[in-house]
């Protein structure tokens, strides 16, 4: 190859590098791309972090289930235990499936139905099903029972894990009363305990005492 060959061999290349870099630039000044202030697509739990595009998971808890449970439906809760009917029944006298048949649980001893063999942290756990714990529990089976052979993620939403909770509750023979809701605290009224503040009324034991 004689040195006119490698010439035009060398300024095709360089051209081309070039045309692609002109491209680039032509495109970065005609095109002005912008930041989304949040995203698209939310998930449940997940927060996206401020000045960034990152995203850091969301620390939150269930709601107290006493107000929930004032307004639950066990009608829409029947809805939601479909969700659990692959590993449980709810018929009284239903069989245990993956986990224990679930009729009677609301106020029920944890780890206690007949025929069913449970985790040892759950065994271990010890008290009753109260409103609370089945709150804490199907909001998260795996926090509230560290070691539980429940695979299930639990239910983030409180309207629908009160409904269900309201379900069971309709599913026991005998359930606990309902949780009362506790009264917002109101500022005291009337008047004030101590000494008098009005002049007149200071008075009358002076002109009493002539």
């Amino acid at each position: 190859m004689d040195s006119f060959e490698f010439n035009k061999i060398a300024a095709a290349i360089l051209i081309a590098l070039l045309t692609v870099k002109g491209a680039d630039l032509i495109s970065e000044s005609l095109i002005h791309p912008k930041m989304l202030k949040e995203n698209v697509f939310k998930i449940e739990g997940v927060t996206p972090t401020q000045g960034g595009g990152g995203v850091q998971a969301e620390k939150k808890g269930p709601t107290p289930i006493e107000p929930l449970l004032a307004t639950a439906s066990a009608e829409k809760g029947m809805q939601v235990f479909k969700k659990c009917t692959s590993c449980h029944t709810i018929e009284n006298g239903g069989p245990n499936r993956i986990g224990p048949n679930l009729h009677g649980i609301v106020g029920a001893p944890k780890a206690k139905h007949p025929g069913y063999s449970y985790s040892q942290a759950m065994a271990q756990k010890g008290g009753s099903w109260t409103y609370d714990d089945l709150n804490v529990y199907l909001y998260s089976p795996r926090n509230f029972v560290p070691g539980t052979k429940m695979a299930f993620a639990g239910i983030k939403d409180d309207k629908e894990r009160a409904d269900l909770i309201a379900y069971l509750r309709q599913q026991t023979d005998n359930p606990p009363p309902m949780p009362v809701v506790a009264p917002e605290a109101k500022p005291a009224t009337g008047t004030p305990s101590g000494p008098s503040s009005n002049p007149a009324d200071e008075k009358k034991p002076a002109q009493e005492a002539k």
